[in-house]
């Protein structure tokens, strides 16, 4: 019998996409099984009995996964940026014990990324997909908690396994709300200019990444690669302000279409030895404009705006952002 407090999942990043490897870390958060998505069809056919013979057939297999909501940490976040961004390299800061790593949305070129193997189960079985990559992630935050990240996990088929044997926990650090800053600016002044101070409530950032299962014919049913499609690519950023004077120009620069630099930074913890960089750190950078500016609502007695940023290329700033991890890690393990 299957035990939830013995369930877990485990990754580990391919060498060559669609070939499983052993894991080589434990995802910190609450479990999910692997979800075999393979289609069955029934054909639809006329022979002289009232229920049909069963006969069957499977055009396609595939699995997928969906982390749920958990606590975004300095050393976990960046898999659902190799997986759906862009497959990065973390560089040391100078001689400090930092590493910077930058995942810019993607603009110019179709980036490549990270493939997983992922394992999941419990006491009783463990499953496992064998190229995933990321469709779609989430990460927010409101004041008092840690930001949050989601996210759902594409792959080619669902198989039997067992876990790696051997892995450690690993040590995490969670990205704090409270230690949040936000920075708006115009196209000409660069990001992180201007700060917004005493505004900031809550941030949503919701990215489609554009990767997506291309099924060609390769003599086999799972899909043959992650491919890209500009149409399937969506960067929303929803910033939640008190109503005041930040509140109002932004929403000025929403009716007049103004183009804008958004920056949030949170800082962590400080760095073993520092270099450049001090402490831990996430910065996102998104450059677009406001798609829509929600009615006033009410937090605690005082009125709130929300408004969504559409992520859009700016060719003054000559970027449309990217988001930035510093912490202590070589590489992704």
């Amino acid at each position: 019998m299957g035990n939830r407090g013995l369930s877990k999942i485990q990754l580990g990043g391919e060498v060559t996409p669609g070939t499983a490897v052993p894991a080589t870390t434990i995802w910190r958060g609450p479990f999910a099984g692997l979800e075999d998505v393979r289609e069955v069809v029934f054909p639809e056919e006329d022979i002289s009995y009232l229920i049909p013979p069963d006969r069957s057939y499977v055009p396609f297999v595939e699995g997928q996964i969906t982390f749920p909501e958990t606590e975004a940490t300095f050393e976990q976040l960046g898999y659902f940026l190799q997986a759906g961004v862009a497959k990065v390299t973390g560089v040391q800061d100078g001689a400090g014990t930092g590493y910077v790593y930058t995942w810019p949305w993607p603009t110019t070129s179709i980036p490549t990324i990270q493939t997983y193997t992922i394992e999941a189960g419990d006491d009783e079985q463990v499953e496992e997909i064998s190229y995933c990559f990321v469709e779609e992630f989430t990460l927010k935050c409101v004041p008092n908690e840690a930001w949050k990240m989601s996210g759902t996990w594409r792959g080619r088929q669902v198989t039997t396994s067992a876990f790696t044997a051997g892995l450690s926990v690993p040590a995490v650090e969670e990205i704090l709300f409270n230690r949040t800053k936000l920075y708006i600016d115009d196209e000409g002044d660069g990001f992180g200019t201007t700060e917004k101070a005493q505004t900031l409530l809550g941030a949503e950032l919701n990215v489609k990444t554009g990767f997506f299962a291309r099924y060609t014919g390769n003599g086999e049913l799972y899909f043959t690669r992650a491919a890209f499609s500009k149409a399937a690519v969506e960067i929303t950023l929803k910033v939640t302000f008190e109503h005041d004077g930040s509140a109002v120009a932004e929403k000025a620069n929403w009716r007049n279409q103004r183009a804008r630099l958004v920056r949030l930074e949170a800082l962590g913890s400080a760095l073993g030895t520092p270099g450049n960089e001090t402490n831990k750190r996430m910065t996102l950078d998104i450059a677009g404009k406001w798609r829509k500016v929600e009615a006033l609502d009410e937090s605690d007695g005082n009125n709130v705006l929300t408004a969504e940023l559409l992520c859009r290329y700016n060719a003054t700033a000559a970027t449309a952002g990217q988001l930035e991890i510093v912490n202590e890690l070589a590489a992704l393990p």
